[in-house]
């Protein structure tokens, strides 16, 4: 049935964002280096009716599951990383990077074998121009995975709670799944997952997953256009997969949490202007995550997340933000959230598309 989205006053939030310290999170994943190049547009080519970038300067970023880490970091939550890069130059930059954000990388594998998995976005006037993958296609190793199951198993005692980033490149693997997952259950670890739906039936029974709305409708094999769609979605995969939560992510129109026991939460979105959605997930499932570890409830989780969310896309290019930031932002758009009843679609009128 569907629930009352809690009411954080900034007493409360604060308390709330002050527990995120002594909270420990593992992240294990696809780890990436978002690479952006910065410029100006001034006439098109004559080689092709393509845009000619002035190139003015040249940023990286911790991409991947490394972002999810990043973003645990600058809201104050003590994070360890378990993931593998090549053993090229773009792997230096990454780790030292990591480091220089004071990121543990001691989890960090390389393979030889492997390139580092880079993603280079071109930047003009605050949009994105182009986007180029340069990444592995081969699956990881027996004897890598097998490394990395160590390694997670190793860091588990030291941790609250344990996300699974899977991008799909190679690290979360069904064999890395089938022992990772058990591992963290005997233990009692909160377990977030945000999934690509081909491992989706190795998702049983963990604490949360985090799916956009196009993997919930790859998982359930339709399109969800309307709140029902969303409704027996979110639904079907919570009875599905016996996890606790589920918190649907769906753009401009919010969230849309759902719980055992038929409790179903609509949250609605707080961004107020949309430059660049990168990254946006990383951010939902981190937020979301450190709540949790943090003793908040599922809803209360949502609503921290949802917050977080609204603030990285308002920025340009993968982007993280802060307890500071998160405070401002309830502080200048304080509002009670409820359920919608009818109405499925939640536009701000200052929400400006992004393009």
């Amino acid at each position: 049935m569907p629930g009352r989205v809690p009411s954080l006053n900034p007493t409360q939030f604060r308390s709330r964002l002050q527990a995120f310290r002594r909270a420990r999170v593992l992240v294990v994943g696809d780890l990436m280096l978002d690479e952006f190049v910065w410029g100006k547009v001034s006439r098109i080519s004559p080689e092709a009716p393509v845009p000619v970038v002035w190139v003015q300067s040249e940023s990286v970023m911790p991409g991947g599951a490394a972002n999810v880490a990043n973003n645990i970091r600058a809201l104050g939550g003590q994070v360890r990383l378990v993931g593998v890069v090549g053993t090229d130059r773009w792997s230096e930059v990454l780790v030292e990077d990591l480091a220089k954000r004071r990121l543990d990388t001691s989890g960090v594998l390389r393979d030889p074998s492997r390139p580092t998995i880079i993603k280079t976005r071109v930047i003009a006037h605050h949009q994105q121009v182009v986007r180029v993958d340069r990444e592995p296609m081969s699956p990881f190793s027996g004897a890598l995975v097998n490394r990395l199951v160590s390694m997670v198993r190793g860091q588990l005692d030291k941790v609250d709670a344990v996300v699974i980033e899977d991008y799909g490149k190679g690290v979360i693997s069904r064999e890395l799944l089938r022992q990772v997952i058990p591992l963290a259950r005997a233990q009692r670890k909160l377990i977030t997952v945000d999934p690509k739906i081909d491992h989706l039936d190795l998702y049983q029974q963990v604490t949360a997953l985090t799916p956009n709305r196009a993997e919930a409708g790859e998982a359930v094999g339709r399109e969800l256009d309307t709140e029902q769609d969303v409704i027996r979605a979110g639904t079907e995969l919570l009875h599905k997969l016996r996890c606790e939560g589920l918190l649907l992510t769906l753009g401009e129109d919010g969230m849309c949490l759902f719980e055992q026991g038929g409790r179903r939460t609509r949250i609605p979105t707080v961004a107020q202007e949309v430059f660049d959605v990168a990254g946006a997930g990383d951010t939902v499932v981190a937020t979301f995550t450190l709540a949790l570890a943090s003793g908040a409830s599922m809803p209360e989780a949502a609503v921290i997340a949802n917050h977080a969310a609204g603030i990285v896309v308002g920025k340009v290019g993968v982007a993280t933000t802060t307890p500071d930031e998160l405070l401002a932002r309830l502080n200048q758009k304080p509002r009670t959230f409820r359920v919608q009843g009818s109405g499925f679609k939640v536009k701000p009128s200052n929400l400006q598309p992004r393009t």
